[in-house]
């Protein structure tokens, strides 16, 4: 990839491989190119409304990128926090800003590095939509969280049902509790470009007892 990657570059990711290779270049100015410069709010609805659910940690942020949901998390008193990302040039960044008591790398829809029953909560902010994680990354995100532990995922909202979001989630129903979902905006009210009204879908839900 050569061209300076943007916010089409990341709506036209495909491929894991896509991916790495986009945010290995961004990484270093993603908060200031795309979240700052586009007004994304998405990590901060998503961390509020973990809190606001009474979640608590330890936790683990999926897709964690550069860290501004786990900056959110800590700001509002959860911890420890952990993050994890495909993209190790991403976590470099969110390392360097103190707020996760580990990372480490890994692809969601390969399974996570961690034990079953590992974190009492899950978040993901911007990870759960077409072309970069789809529905059967929730399998992983469920394996790693204790029974009643919640879990905050955002979905894009115009890919909730053709991506098959909606469909895992009625398959999911006997496995979960308490699920809710809450539309929010992905971008600050003053944002500029064609995206400025985008919406996400929270999903919010415990796992329930094996």
């Amino acid at each position: 990839m050569t061209e300076k990657p943007d916010l089409e570059s990341a709506y036209a990711l495909q491929t894991p491989d896509d991916s790495r290779r986009l945010y290995a270049q961004w990484a270093k100015t993603y908060d200031s190119d795309f979240a700052e410069q586009n007004g994304y709010i998405l990590h901060e609805q998503v961390a509020r409304h973990f809190v606001n659910m009474g979640g608590f940690g330890p936790v683990l942020d999926v897709g964690a990128g550069t860290g501004l949901c786990g900056v959110c998390l800590r700001a509002r008193g959860v911890e420890p926090v952990d993050g994890t990302d495909i993209s190790k040039e991403m976590l470099a960044v969110a390392e360097a800003k103190g707020c996760y008591r580990a990372v480490f790398t890994g692809d969601v829809l390969l399974g996570l590095d961690a034990a079953e029953d590992t974190y009492q909560g899950v978040v993901s902010s911007g990870t759960f939509t077409h072309g970069h994680v789809g529905p059967d990354g929730i399998d992983a995100v469920m394996h790693v969280v204790q029974p009643h532990g919640w879990i905050v995922l955002s979905v894009n909202a115009a890919h909730f049902q053709a991506a098959g979001f909606a469909a895992k989630i009625a398959m999911l129903e006997p496995h979960i509790s308490d699920l809710t979902t809450t539309e929010v905006p992905v971008y600050a009210n003053d944002a500029p470009g064609e995206h400025a009204r985008d919406t996400a879908l929270l999903l919010a839900f415990r796992k329930a007892e094996k």
